[in-house]
């Protein structure tokens, strides 16, 4: 007896889980207007009521997504650069940025999180959950930057901010291009120069 909490709080989880899968694979491949409620719920494989148990409504639901999409996209950028072996804390930074811009061009990650939650979401709102996961790792690579004296000394926060809106636009940019082979080479030229423009003289 004394289980069958734990049991109900995993079976719960279960099928919240099935349904922000089935809606991720579903909004990636299609885009948020495209998918309805009935076909999330036929291929998570649980009841309509199961659904709105966990979300209010479709909008609830793609934001479960797109806060899925952002945390995996903060921690394996954040793997990345560790895995990389560099130990300047600007050229991390440059991983970083390469790893972000390499992320965009996968079509999930376009439709989702460029193209959909802007929209869906409404600005505010699309910028709470990014910031809640790119803010902490774009502000420790500063952090570490000025510690060392490689970045001049500046209000870290804002310049996370900052930096973060110009990695936004530059997804959207290379992803809007006719060409977006040469625009991410273009835009990852001018972020390194962006970057490197903060250095300590």
């Amino acid at each position: 007896m004394e289980h069958q909490p734990r049991t109900q709080v995993d079976r719960t989880a279960a099928t919240r889980g099935a349904l922000v899968t089935a809606a991720r694979a579903l909004f990636g491949a299609r885009g948020f207007a495209a998918v309805g409620t009935e076909e999330v719920v036929r291929a998570a494989g649980v009841s309509r009521g199961a659904l709105y148990h966990h979300f209010t409504d479709k909008t609830e639901l793609f934001a479960a997504v797109f806060e899925a999409v952002e945390r995996e996209l903060s921690a394996s950028i954040g793997e990345l650069m560790a895995a990389s072996g560099v130990t300047d804390p600007v050229a991390a930074l440059g991983v970083g940025v390469g790893a972000w811009l390499d992320a965009c061009t996968e079509p999930e990650v376009q439709r989702i999180v460029l193209l959909d939650a802007p929209s869906v979401l409404g600005w505010e709102r699309f910028r709470e959950i990014g910031m809640r996961y790119g803010v902490g790792l774009v502000e420790g690579v500063l952090s570490a930057a000025m510690q060392s004296g490689q970045l001049a000394p500046r209000p870290v926060r804002p310049l996370a901010h900052l930096l973060i809106g110009a990695l936004d636009e530059a997804a959207l940019y290379v992803t809007r291009s006719a060409d977006p082979a040469a625009a991410r080479v273009e835009v990852q030229a001018t972020l390194a120069a962006l970057v490197s423009g903060l250095r300590a003289d």
